[in-house]
């Protein structure tokens, strides 16, 4: 008997083969007739030819010959006939040939063609569920009709394990990948692969949760968990919480009917206490942990394809007593019951503060402590107290409440002292404690208005102008509470070294004059003030005998305007502030500066104004002879006079047509009388002429008593000669500051 396989018959690629060919078939066919019945012949290779004996002559009688087919794990193997020719016998009792792989037959052929009885391979493939296949030839002991026997051929053929594997241990969890000879498995995303490479499991043992709540699943849920996992989850929360856990009624975890929880199960250890194993389809339902800190073990094997579990957890802590809100107060959130680490925060009514440890605030927490304890006490609630108003300076305030209340609510009103104050801006005063502790008013907020001096409103209204006044008249007390009086001692001044001037008062702190008073007067002509050391201000003297009723003032700064010419005395206005404030009075008021357009403009021709002084004409007395009663004066008591203002051409050509340099520039007007008189001459220098406003009646400072011709005093055609002052007011409020403004300009005004 001989057999052989394919590739014995190509041991090389020579053009030899078929002389090669019949050589091997002498051999195998020898070989499997020598070893007769018991014969066996091993085929590793991946293809090949199996023939019967004497192929293709009959074959002999009483034979058996096996061949045992193997090829690598990952293939198995396709047997076909080419020629198939064997005695017919009912069932395949005499001669046959018998196809078998893992102990089982695949197929039995004999004859020729297949029948009722029996089956001949025809175009039939068999196929090996595995990589081994067995072939046996068996013939009885005639072969009368000399049959020929088969010829067979093998190959090795790929397994596709991901579509063929019919054994659940042997597939893959998640994505099989088949390649020539063998297959491998991947994870989706997420999962890792087990060291079986085959099931997906996941990394799951580092879930730690710290809130008070929350929801717990198995991995997927509810989808199938992964296989060969083991999970563990801990809940670790601040002593003091008690832990339940609540599982949900979908609940599917591989059991067994027989033994408790031998494949997949959860575990929970709380403390020393112990829950479980569960599995099966029966929820656990309530747990009562009765600790702060859990594990749950969540275990699963390689196989199962079970939905998991799902569980909510709450933490639960000691509880606090109730708490009632305070007076005026109220606590949120409002709650039936408190426990372990709830918060209260307690706050008060509108126009109230929480008040603890003398400390108040718009809130104050307080907390459960863990032994079922606040943290603190509820505070109470205290009105809101604005306290004391702040005094405004030269005002007052009256309280709208009894007893002088400052809490919330209560009003306040503030005043100016008039009628030498007024408040600026012009508004009610009236402020009320808000909520929040702080005077607030409708109109300012939390601002304060302030009390600035009336201006041009003597106390005792000046006769009005109608007609001139014959040599001046006496003032009565209060008529110009704006003059003032200033005193010079300059030992530098050459060739006189004590003089005075007048001035007026534009505010608490300010005098306006003309710089010719205050010029430090040298052998040249520099243009610096006298020292401010050397300079005395007097207010509100009216009889230079009685010096009792007047106000004295040092100086702190002296400005002199830096156009001031010596020569024809243009730009000769000037500042003095005065270093001490002064109270006003009846007898001590500002005069106003010009506001108004029209007064911007500047005095019109033949428009009256009035001009005081003590009509002194001896400009070199002493300090002590100024004050003292026997002073060289035309009166002891302040005099004014009623002067028209004079057209400036007039007034311009009047002084051109004199000998020697006078100019009078857009910076002066002239008042008087063209027929002269002494009343003329009753102007100190540096005093104010002042013009009644139609509109207002406000006294302006129109003007500042500057010079006059070389004529004596009163002669006709001879006018006086005044700082026009309506163009000086931008360069008065820059010298005094923006914040010192309303102080000499009306505040219910603007200009």
């Amino acid at each position: 008997m001989t057999a052989y396989t394919k590739n014995t018959l190509i041991p090389s690629r020579s053009e030899n083969t078929n002389s090669n060919k019949m050589r091997y078939l002498l051999v195998w066919s020898l070989c499997a007739f020598l070893f007769g019945r018991a014969a066996a012949i091993e085929l590793t290779d991946m293809f090949g030819e199996i023939q019967s004996p004497n192929f293709p002559d009959s074959y002999p009688s009483d034979s058996e010959v096996t061949w045992n087919i193997s090829v690598p794990d990952g293939f198995r193997i396709k047997l076909y006939f080419m020629h198939f020719d064997l005695e017919s016998s009912y069932l395949c009792e005499y001669d046959y040939v018998k196809v078998e792989a893992e102990d089982q037959v695949l197929a039995t052929f004999c004859g020729r063609e297949t029948t009722d009885t029996e089956q001949a391979p025809g175009q039939q493939v068999v196929l090996s569920p595995g990589p081994y296949m067995g072939l046996t030839f068996r013939s009885d002991f005639s072969n009368e009709e000399r049959f020929t026997g088969f010829d067979a051929h093998y190959t090795a053929v790929d397994v596709d394990e991901c579509l063929e594997k019919s054994d659940e241990e042997l597939a893959c969890d998640h994505n099989c990948h088949n390649y020539i000879g063998g297959y491998y498995c991947s994870c989706r995303f997420g999962y890792i692969l087990h060291s079986d490479n085959r099931t997906c499991k996941v990394e799951c043992s580092s879930n730690l949760f710290t809130q008070r709540s929350g929801v717990i699943t198995s991995a997927d849920f509810p989808s199938p968990y992964p296989k060969s996992s083991d999970c563990l989850y801990r809940i670790e929360l601040e002593e003091g919480f008690l832990i339940s856990l609540q599982f949900q009624d979908s609940f599917d975890i591989e059991d067994h009917p027989e033994v408790s929880c031998p494949y997949d199960y959860i575990k929970i250890k709380a403390g020393r206490k112990e829950f479980g194993p569960f599995c099966g389809e029966k929820s656990p339902g309530r747990l009562e942990t009765q600790s702060n800190s859990i594990q749950i073990l969540f275990h699963s094997d390689s196989s199962g394809e079970n939905r998991g579990w799902k569980l909510s957890y709450m933490a639960i802590g000691n509880p606090c007593p109730l708490v009632q809100p305070p007076i005026n107060g109220k606590i949120e959130p409002s709650q039936a019951k408190y426990t372990f680490k709830d918060q209260v925060v307690v706050s008060c009514n509108t126009g109230y503060n929480v008040l603890k440890d003398n400390v108040e605030s718009d809130s104050f927490q307080i907390e459960c402590l863990k032994d079922g304890t606040w943290s603190n006490k509820i505070p109470i609630c205290k009105i809101a107290d604005c306290k004391a108003p702040v005094e405004l300076e030269h005002g007052s305030v009256t309280f709208a409440t009894r007893n002088n209340l400052t809490t919330y609510r209560s009003g306040i009103r503030y005043s100016c002292q008039r009628p030498y104050y007024q408040m600026a801006p012009n508004i009610t005063g009236t402020y009320t404690c808000d909520a929040k502790g702080v005077w607030k008013s409708e109109e300012l907020g939390t601002k304060l208005p302030s009390c600035r001096p009336v201006c041009g409103q003597p106390v005792r209204p000046l006769p009005g102008i109608i007609k001139r006044i014959i040599g001046g008249r006496n003032a009565e007390p209060g008529f110009f509470p704006w003059q003032a009086l200033i005193v010079v001692e300059d030992t530098s001044r050459v060739p006189n070294d004590k003089w005075f001037g007048s001035g007026a008062l534009l505010s608490d702190s300010w005098v306006l004059t003309a710089a010719h008073v205050l010029r430090s007067q040298r052998r040249d002509n520099t243009i610096i003030p006298v020292s401010k050391e050397h300079v005395t201000v007097y207010l509100g003297l009216h009889d230079v005998r009685n010096k009792k009723d007047a106000v004295n003032r040092t100086v702190e700064e002296i400005i002199l305007h830096g156009g001031f010419d010596i020569q024809n005395y243009n730009h000769d206005i000037a500042l003095v502030k005065l270093k001490e404030k002064v109270t006003l009075n009846a007898y001590v008021m500002p005069v106003c500066l010009p506001q108004f357009e029209h007064e911007l403009e500047g005095p019109h021709p033949n428009t009256l104004g009035l001009v005081a002084g003590w009509g002194i004409s001896n400009p070199n007395i002493t300090v002590d002879e100024i004050i003292s009663s026997g002073m060289r004066t035309l009166s002891d008591i302040l005099q004014y006079v009623k002067l028209p203002v004079v057209l400036h051409a007039e007034c311009k050509t009047s002084y051109e047509s004199r000998s020697g340099n006078y100019s009078v520039t857009e910076n002066m007007f002239c008042a008087g009388y063209y027929e002269g008189g002494k009343d003329t001459c009753l102007g100190d220098s540096g005093g104010a002429f002042v013009i009644q406003d139609p509109g207002t009646q406000r006294w302006v400072a129109q003007g500042l008593v500057s010079w006059g011709g070389p004529e004596e005093c009163g002669s006709k055609q001879v006018y006086g000669v005044y700082t026009k002052v309506s163009n000086y007011v931008d360069w008065v409020e820059e010298k005094m500051g923006s914040s010192h403004r309303w102080k000499f300009l009306d505040p219910e005004l603007k200009r």
